[in-house]
């Protein structure tokens, strides 16, 4: 929150991803009080605009005792209190096969899981499309294989240039590396009446995109665009047990300690660029 106001000196916007889950229950992470962390949610979208923060509730957990049923309750319990706040909320369905680290620490700390199976999947989306009617949120998944859009669901995009574009379409210089040309009427292009790919923005006026954004280099079902990554592996001191990111809790926060020795170093963890 503090940096905001730097950010806002320059006119550099932003937008922010905000995970806020609830497994205070079973102790998967070591975050504020569910009611603290709503409260920074609700502070953030005051600072920086209705659309700015996206929920996401990521990953979903099955376990012996924590069914796909609790997981909507919970859902339901925080959609109902950000309504107002919310535009879009991404979800995933948690994948541990696949990362076997993930597997490692979540069977070291004796955790129950369960994979999820494609009838809960379908189950789940149903019952989450359902409660949305009272919401109207733009609902997404991120990097999922299973297709839902019959509920109303579609594949999300994390670096979102349809995001970018809606609120950066002033700076001219980014327009023109998104392939984006702003307009204040749309036309067809050609004899059929075939539309262009646009988005309509807030002021009233039309971006044009040209080509899509999409980064190759990612997996097939990411729709994210190029993008920089400024952030490093084993650098984060909250150790949540389902966290990929962290090959252990112990070597996050021996890198975490390590930084706050040197916080302006090169590198996050202090550690010079090789």
């Amino acid at each position: 929150m503090k940096h905001l106001e730097k950010l806002e000196r320059r006119d550099i916007k932003c937008y922010i991803q905000y995970t806020l889950n609830d497994y205070a229950s079973e102790e998967f992470e070591r975050v504020p009080s569910l009611q603290k962390r709503m409260d920074t949610f609700k502070r953030l979208v005051d600072r920086l605009g209705f659309g700015s923060v996206i929920w996401r509730f990521d990953p979903l957990i099955v376990t012996d005792r924590l069914e796909p049923e609790i997981l909507l309750r919970r859902i339901e319990d925080i959609g109902d209190q950000l309504k107002g706040y919310i535009e879009k909320m991404v979800f995933s369905f948690v994948d541990i096969a696949i990362y076997k680290k993930v597997k490692l620490n979540l069977e070291r700390d004796h955790v129950p899981y369960r994979e999820w199976t494609a009838g809960q999947m379908e189950q789940f989306a149903s019952t989450l499309s359902l409660l949305n009617h009272k919401w109207g949120y733009q609902l997404a998944t991120c990097s999922e294989q299973i297709d839902l859009e019959k509920y109303g669901i579609v594949h999300n995009r994390c670096i979102d240039d349809n995001l970018i574009i809606r609120m950066g379409h002033s700076d001219k210089e980014l327009m023109r590396f998104l392939g984006v040309t702003v307009v204040d009427e749309v036309h067809p292009i050609d004899l059929l009446g075939t539309m262009p790919d646009f988005i309509t923005l807030r002021n009233g006026q039309f971006a044009i995109k040209s080509r899509s954004n999409k980064d190759k280099g990612q997996r097939k079902l990411c729709g994210c665009i190029q993008s920089k990554d400024i952030g490093a592996y084993n650098t984060c001191p909250h150790c949540c047990k389902y966290c990929y990111a962290n090959t252990s809790g112990e070597m996050a926060r021996l890198n975490y300690r390590t930084h706050l020795l040197n916080p302006y170093g090169e590198m996050i963890t202090s550690k010079q660029q090789q």
